[in-house]
C-alpha cells in the first residue's frame, strides 16, 4: 500500500482533465484547529517538518507513524467491537476524525467491512439517527422553509466544488421504509461508497435530505426525533419543495450529477422523468438496480445458452425497484435484441400484492407498472396470488424477488421454475438479508443444482453434491459509482439509456460465470474499484459518441481512456501539506469546502 503516492499516472497531462487530484493540498489551518479538521488531519502521521510549521509540537504523541501502521492500530479498534452497530458507529467517528484514514482502512478491508458502512447495518443505523447523533454531516432542508433552499444549498461551495450529490427525502429506505430526517444517513453512505468504489473526491461531494415530515408513528412519537414533527408534505407543496431544490442545484452546481435516492414509489420514477431531461440525473433504485441486475442476467443468460430477445422473465415485487428492473430488461431486449420495445414488455410479468398485474387494475397501477400489466383474460383460469400458478402459466426463464415477502421463493416454487427451463435463474434480491425471497442454499438443493443464483445482499458460498457455488451479489456499488463517474469525467448533459446499456455490458463482461459456470455472475465487491473505472470508460466513451459529453479532451483509446480516469480517481493516501495565510486562503485551504464545511 502506498502511503505518499497520490499520483499513479504521470504520463496524462493534468491540465486535459476535469479533475485535479492535487500533489499537495493547501493548508490555513493550525494548530487544535488542524487537528480537527477531518480533511486535513493525519494524527500521528505528520511529518516533523509538518508539525513545527502548522503549530502541532506538543500536541502530538513523540513517534511518526506511517498511514499504514495507523491503520493497523485502527483495525485493531474496529475489530473490538463486537456488534455491527457499534463498529458501523466506530468507523463513523473515524471518518469525522481523518478522512483520509476512514477511507484507507475501508478500502483495504472492504468485502468485510461493506456491510458494515451500507446495507444491512447502515439501515439500523438510520432508524436510530436520533438518538445516535453526535455531529451533523450533510445539507438539511425542510419543506416548512421552502424560500430558504437556494441560499442554503449555494453555500456549500463554488459551482465548481461540487462533482456529485446524493438527495433522499427518506421515504422508503433499505427496505425499512420511512425514516424522515435519518434518511441523511443514505446520502452519506452512498457518496463514502462513491469515494471508495469509485474515486470521488470526498471533499468534492455533498449529501442533502429533503425533510417532508414522515408517516413513521415510532418517530412522530419519539420526544429525541431531529425532523419535522409532522406527517409528510403531499402533493403541490412537495413538488414546490423538490423543484426549488432543482433550480438550486442547476444554479449554483451546473457541472454536478445529482443522485436520486430512496424516494417514495409515487415519486420516484414520477421525479426521474420530469427532470432527466433536465440535467445529468439518475436513481439508484430503478436505474441501478435494474442496471446491476440486467448485468446479472446477461451473464446468466450466457451459461444458460439462452438468447436474450427470447427470455421470459417474472419480476415477483413490482415497486421501484421491480420495474426499473423491468424496463432495463426490456430496454436491453431492444437495443440489443432487436425486439420491438412493445413486443419485449409482453414477455415481462410482473406480480405484486394484488397478484399478477392485470388491465382490470389500471387505476391502482402507479406509472411503472402500467406498462406491464396483461389483458384479464389471460390469467382468467388461475389464482392470481399464487406464484406456483403463475410460474406454471407463464414458464418464465428469470424469477426476480423485489417485494421484501420472506421465504416468497418456496420450494415449490423453485421446483416449479426447475420443470419449464434447463438452469432457472432465480435472483431473491431483497434487502435486508432478514427479508429475502429465498436462501441461496435452499433454491441450490431444490433445483439440484441447476439453478443460477444472484442475490441483494452477500452471501457464503453453497457447497452442494460436491460442488461449491459462489453467489453473486447483485450490489448497486458494482455499478452506480462507474456510472456517476463517467458522467462526471465526461460531464455528460444527460445519462441517456444508451449510456446505461453500456455500462452493463462492460460489468457482464468481466463476470467470473464466463469462465466457470459455478462462478459468480458478477465479479466480487473487492474488485469494484477495477469494475467502477471499466464501467466509467463504457460510459464516457457512449457519452462522446452521442455527443453528450462536455469535456474537452478525452482520449478515445482505451489503454489511455483508461489511464485518464485512473488518474482521477482519489485514492486515501496523505499528500504534504502547504501552509498559506488565513487572508488570502481558499475556502478549500480553510475547511470550507464539501459536506464538511464549517461556513
Amino acid at each position: 500500500m502506498a502511503d505518499n503516492n497520490p499520483n499513479a499516472h504521470s504520463s496524462i497531462t493534468r491540465s486535459k482533465s476535469p479533475i485535479k487530484i492535487q500533489d499537495e493540498l493547501e493548508c490555513a489551518l493550525t494548530g487544535k484547529a488542524l487537528l480537527n479538521s477531518p480533511r486535513f488531519n493525519k494524527g500521528s502521521a505528520f511529518t516533523a517538518e509538518e508539525r513545527g510549521a502548522f503549530k502541532l509540537n506538543g500536541l502530538l504523541p513523540t513517534a511518526i507513524h506511517t498511514l499504514s501502521q495507523q491503520t493497523k492500530r485502527a483495525y485493531e479498534q474496529y475489530l473490538s467491537y463486537e456488534h455491527p452497530i457499534a463498529k458501523n458507529q466506530f468507523l463513523q467517528s473515524l471518518r469525522d476524525q481523518n478522512e483520509v484514514l476512514f477511507y484507507r482502512l475501508i478500502l483495504d478491508h472492504l468485502k468485510e467491512m461493506f456491510s458494515i458502512i451500507y446495507t444491512p447495518t447502515e439501515g439500523d443505523a438510520i432508524e436510530q439517527y436520533s438518538h445516535l447523533f453526535r455531529r451533523p454531516e450533510g445539507c438539511f432542508l425542510d419543506v416548512e422553509h421552502i424560500d430558504a433552499v437556494d441560499e442554503v444549498v449555494g453555500q456549500w461551495a463554488h459551482p465548481d466544488d461540487i462533482d456529485y450529490i446524493v438527495v433522499t427525502d427518506g421515504e422508503e429506505i433499505l427496505g425499512i421504509g420511512d425514516q424522515g430526517v435519518g434518511a441523511i444517513g443514505i446520502s452519506t453512505a452512498k457518496l463514502a461508497l462513491m469515494t471508495l468504489c469509485a474515486g470521488i473526491h470526498p471533499n468534492r461531494t455533498l449529501g442533502v435530505v429533503l425533510d417532508c415530515g414522515t408517516d413513521n408513528e415510532d418517530l412522530l412519537n419519539d420526544d429525541l426525533y431531529l425532523g419535522l414533527r409532522q406527517n409528510r408534505v403531499r402533493g403541490e407543496k412537495y413538488d414546490a419543495f423538490v423543484e426549488a431544490f432543482i433550480k438550486a442545484v442547476k444554479k449554483h452546481y451546473p457541472k454536478a450529477f445529482l443522485h436520486f435516492e430512496d424516494f417514495g414509489l409515487t415519486n420516484a420514477r414520477r421525479l426521474l422523468e420530469i427532470y432527466r431531461p433536465q440535467l445529468p440525473c439518475f436513481n439508484d433504485d430503478i436505474q441501478g438496480t435494474g442496471a446491476v441486475t440486467l448485468a446479472a442476467i446477461m451473464s446468466a443468460i450466457w451459461v444458460s445458452k439462452v438468447e436474450l430477445k427470447d427470455i421470459r422473465m417474472l419480476v415477483y415485487g413490482a415497486g421501484s425497484a421491480g420495474t426499473g428492473i423491468a424496463d432495463q430488461v426490456r430496454d436491453a431486449m431492444a437495443e440489443i435484441g432487436g425486439v420491438d420495445k412493445e413486443e419485449a414488455k409482453k414477455q415481462i410479468w410482473l406480480v405484486d400484492k394484488p397478484g399478477i398485474l392485470t388491465l382490470s387494475l389500471s387505476d391502482s397501477l402507479t406509472n411503472g407498472q402500467k406498462p406491464y400489466a396483461r389483458p384479464n383474460e389471460e390469467f382468467s383460469d388461475i389464482e392470481h396470488k399464487s406464484l406456483v400458478q403463475v410460474i406454471q402459466k407463464v414458464k418464465p426463464h428469470i424469477l426476480i424477488g423485489t417485494s421484501t415477502h420472506k421465504g416468497a421463493f418456496t420450494e415449490d416454487v423453485v421446483k416449479e421454475m426447475s420443470k419449464h427451463v434447463e438452469r432457472p435463474i432465480i435472483f431473491p434480491l431483497s434487502n435486508p438479508t432478514k427479508l429475502v425471497e429465498g436462501q441461496p442454499e435452499d433454491i441450490y438443493k431444490w433445483s439440484s443444482g441447476k439453478a443460477l443464483i444472484a442475490t441483494g445482499s452477500p452471501f457464503k458460498p453453497v457447497e452442494f453434491e460436491g460442488n461449491k457455488y459462489v453467489v453473486a451479489e447483485c450490489n448497486n456499488a458494482m455499478i452506480y459509482p462507474g456510472i456517476g463517474l463517467g458522467c462526471v469525467l465526461s460531464r455528460a448533459s444527460t445519462l441517456s439509456d444508451a449510456m446505461l446499456i453500456a455500462a452493463v455490458h462492460a460489468l457482464a463482461a468481466e463476470a467470473p460465470a464466463l469462465d466457470d459456470p459455478n462462478q459468480g455472475l458478477l465479479s466480487d465487491v473487492k474488485d469494484v474499484r477495477k469494475m467502477s473505472m471499466k464501467v466509467a470508460c463504457a460510459v464516457i466513451k457512449k457519452a462522446v459518441e452521442d455527443k453528450v459529453a462536455t469535456a474537452s479532451e478525452v482520449p478515445a483509446n482505451q489503454e489511455e481512456l483508461e489511464a485518464w480516469v485512473e488518474e482521477q480517481m482519489w485514492d486515501p493516501v496523505y499528500r504534504p501539506l502547504k501552509k498559506v495565510h488565513p487572508g488570502t486562503a481558499s475556502r478549500d485551504a480553510k475547511g470550507q469546502v464539501g459536506s464538511k464545511s464549517s461556513q
